[in-house]
């Protein structure tokens, strides 16, 4: 009974880890296509708008 124990909280850290990576993965990609983005229309940073109205460079 415990290897099967054993056995369980392996597969449960294996998928919590491959979960983790999609999501770093999915994040990145999307911070790499901004970056590409800007480079190719020669931009110095992202602007967003605040909660205020007020424009302001996205920190990442």
């Amino acid at each position: 009974m415990p290897p099967l124990i054993l056995l369980g909280l392996v597969g449960a850290a294996a998928y919590y880890g491959v979960r983790r990576m999609q999501k770093e993965a999915a994040r990145l990609s999307a911070r790499n296509r901004q970056t590409e983005a800007e480079l190719k229309n020669q931009a110095h940073g992202t602007l967003v708008r605040g909660e205020d109205g007020v424009y302001r460079p996205n920190i990442d």
